[in-house]
């Protein structure tokens, strides 16, 4: 499990994290959920090491939460353009030396055999999403973070991208961003408030789906939801 112990992180005597206490398990897809400039991204570059905290631990599984153990893939895809899709997912295959063929990959994601030998520069944003999001699962990290992964893609794309994730989830945890209110119902077990700093999860129990979109919309909206 990742547990977040009293996290804190100020911008120019802004809180933008407020001693944040939570625990995410494995097996679990979650979605935070926050308006713009909330601090979801603040949070997963803390997760990602990529920024400090200002007071707070991260600890996996009873131990300092490590850059080995995160994999991030940000809202905008970083590819290398000059390489095609095959080249850049062998390259990966082969430093973390996984058994799977490229091809198999490929499968995962519906990328056609013309595609595959195209040169990224050439791929659309969902394509390169998609080739991002093989990356990071080759690099079988236990803490994946998706920095809004469904914001460019069409509609049968965001369906395989949910279905490659309910796959995958098995031994880690997955952490999504998301401003899509019903991409966050159906895909995430989990949902979190992001807001004035805190997390606040929102319980299902035994609403449907409409009553708990209202719950979330309720949550974002007021100070406190009973």
């Amino acid at each position: 499990m990742l547990e977040i112990k009293d996290l804190t992180k100020k911008y120019n005597n802004r809180i933008i994290l407020d001693n944040i206490n939570f625990t995410f398990k494995d097996n679990k897809i979650y979605g935070i959920i926050g308006k713009n400039g909330a601090g979801k991204t603040t949070f997963f570059n803390i997760l990602d090491q990529n920024i400090k905290s200002d007071g707070g631990e991260v600890i996996l599984d009873k131990n300092k939460i490590l850059e080995s153990d995160v994999s991030l893939v940000p809202t905008t895809p970083n590819v290398p353009l000059f390489l095609t899709g095959r080249e850049f997912l062998e390259f990966y295959l082969e430093i973390n030396k996984k058994k799977k063929s490229v091809s198999e990959y490929f499968e995962m994601v519906n990328i056609s055999l013309e595609d595959q030998d195209k040169i990224m520069k050439e791929y659309s944003t969902g394509m390169k999403s998609k080739i991002q999001t093989l990356v990071n699962i080759i690099s079988d990290k236990k803490v994946l973070l998706l920095d809004e992964p469904f914001t460019s893609l069409d509609i049968l794309v965001q369906e395989q991208m949910k279905k490659l994730l309910r796959e995958i989830k098995k031994n880690k945890i997955i952490v999504i961003t998301t401003h899509i209110l019903e991409i966050a119902i159906e895909l995430c077990d989990e949902i979190i408030i992001l807001k004035d700093g805190k997390f606040n999860l929102i319980e299902k129990k035994d609403l449907n789906d409409n009553e708990y979109k209202k719950k979330i919309i309720q949550s974002l909206e007021c100070e406190n939801v009973n």
